[in-house]
């Protein structure tokens, strides 16, 4: 009888067992459609967002696209008090602050009580008022508009690692160049430079305050180039260069050095006639996180500026659409002063509030006394605010203090040119972008407008671009170890790094170390603009 109820009870058992599989199953796949269907819902939700940002009958007031969550009030949302009246959370507690918009009247009184003003906003409006929207100089060379449409080439990892099945090793090129897009590294470098205006403008600037808030601008604009461009430059070789010699229209000449391989590191100088010098040294990448400071010059009045880039990330390389974004925070110190700027960048996501690609600061003087507050997109325009007043606010309930920063009305700094036409058959390259790549006589042998791989493939013809590409890397693993066996035994050289660093010298740059930064840098030694008048050319290496 025992052994007859231990059967029934192991059968019973048993159906249930099964039973309760099922219904777990069934759980788990209600879980993941679930799942997918919310992301589904947040990427519908982020599209309609960009749609209704980018349409043409948007409210008059773009500040309004930045605001941190809902436009709220100290008596909930039902208060009478000022429609005009925001609020941000703050700098020290996330990515923002609270603010509140007050009229320029009422900034005569804040000042007198607090007396801690030290700007005139109305003295700034000639510069700062709509700084973004100088027009573009006229060339006296007619450029390009256009390049040949982008081949309809799969992207697909999977397409590219079957071509591999079957090849040695030693016969697959590095890097094919259907993760490229028809430009180098070098002058992806050089893009930075599309919003040089706000530069121009920032050297009319009496206070360095307001300078900063231009710059700021400036180091934002330099990434609303890469929304769309999630193709890879090309690498550029060892003692590759590149030459942007735009003194009549832009006012500036420009010239970059790929300056070593291991690791790879790039060396930019740009010099304006408006009174402003520039100068990068791109050191060592981390992923895509790129490492070494960027320096800018104002000449009449000393201000030195030196920040760094944020960090890009490229979701979906593996399955979906690709796409990227920039995160993290970048401090600007003026070392003349002591003025400094806080940017953080917002990193994207699907279940965030925030509104995408978002960017937000604070300008302080040295006495770290704030003087405006900005806010705006990487990726669209950037507004700068100036701060009449500021307060703590009751501690939360977690015993965090923010900072309530009264302001003026915000005032428009920097806003995105719109892309050309069918641009997004062209890589999504800008106006500027389009010009890169187009030959010009009496470049430098070594320049990146040479490059026969980059060059077959803005025509279109990838199969010989990847074998181009592979050719030319092959010849540079050769020179670099001729060069490496240059460094023998008897030298100094511990390391294979160390052997390549002392093996190639730059040729148009030298490397010190950087009182600001602690760091070795590249600073340009002059002689190539001499060279290029001359046309004489016989130190180039033969990299091409």
């Amino acid at each position: 009888m025992i052994l007859g109820a231990c059967r029934d009870f192991l059968e019973l058992a048993e159906i249930h067992s099964r039973k309760w599989q099922r219904a777990l199953q069934y759980e788990q796949e209600q879980r993941v459609h679930l799942e997918e269907t919310i992301e589904q819902l947040a990427k519908q939700h982020n599209s309609l967002e960009r749609a209704f940002r980018s349409a043409p009958g948007r409210p008059a007031n773009p500040s309004k696209s930045f605001i941190e969550g809902s436009l709220l009030t100290p008596k909930g949302e039902d208060s009478e008090e000022d429609e005009d009246t925001e609020y941000f959370d703050a700098m020290e507690d996330s990515t923002s602050f609270i603010t509140v918009i007050t009229e320029a009247k009422e900034d005569r009184k804040a000042e007198g009580s607090t007396g801690t003003s030290s700007v005139d906003w109305s003295s700034a409006d000639s510069v700062l008022d709509g700084a973004s929207l100088v027009p573009k100089g006229s060339s006296k060379v007619k450029r390009r508009v256009r390049i040949p449409n982008k081949p309809n080439y799969s992207l697909n990892l999977w397409s590219i690692m079957k071509n591999c099945i079957g090849r040695e090793l030693s016969r697959i090129p590095c890097r094919w160049v259907n993760f490229n897009e028809p430009l180098s590294m070098l002058q992806r470098l050089t893009e930075d430079l599309e919003y040089h205006h706000l530069l121009d403008k920032a050297v009319h600037c009496t206070s360095s305050v307001e300078q900063m808030c231009l710059v700021a601008a400036f180091s934002v604009s330099s990434y609303s180039t890469t929304v769309h461009r999630i193709a890879k430059p090309f690498n550029p070789m060892l003692g590759e260069t590149f030459e942007l010699d735009r003194l009549d229209d832009m006012g500036l000449r420009s010239l970059c050095e790929q300056v070593s391989h291991h690791p790879p590191s790039a060396a930019h100088y740009v010099f304006s006639k408006h009174g402003w010098s520039l100068c990068k040294f791109r050191g060592k990448y981390i992923s895509i996180m790129p490492l070494g400071a960027i320096h800018l010059e104002f000449q009449a009045s000393g201000n030195h500026y030196v920040w760094r880039k944020s960090t890009s990330t490229v979701h979906n390389i593996i399955v979906g659409k690709l796409w990227i974004d920039q995160s993290g925070d970048i401090e600007i110190v003026n070392h003349k002063t002591n003025d400094r700027c806080q940017l953080k960048f917002l990193p994207y996501s699907y279940f965030s509030k925030e509104a995408a690609r978002k960017v937000t600061g604070v300008v302080s003087d040295s006495q770290g006394k704030a003087h405006y507050v900005l806010s705006g997109s990487w990726d669209e325009q950037m507004e700068c605010s100036k701060v009449v007043h500021s307060s703590p606010s009751s501690p939360s309930s977690e015993g965090k203090q923010k900072t309530v920063y009264q302001t003026l009305s915000a005032k428009l700094l920097w806003k995105k040119y719109p892309l050309p036409e069918n641009a997004e058959n062209m890589y999504y390259f800008s106006e500027l972008a389009l010009t890169l790549n187009e030959h010009e006589e009496g470049v430098a042998p070594t320049d990146s407008r040479l490059r026969p791989d980059q060059r077959l493939m803005e025509k279109g013809r990838w199969d010989e671009a990847n074998t181009e590409k592979q050719r030319l890397e092959e010849k540079q693993r050769l020179s670099r170890r001729r060069q490496l066996e240059s460094c023998g035994p008897g030298s100094s050289c511990s390391s294979e790094e160390e052997k390549e660093a002392d093996a190639y010298t730059p040729l148009w740059f030298e490397k010190r170390l950087d009182p600001l930064t602690g760091e070795m840098a590249c600073v340009y030694k002059g002689g190539y603009w001499e060279a290029k008048e001359k046309q004489d050319w016989h130190m180039c290496p033969n990299i091409f």
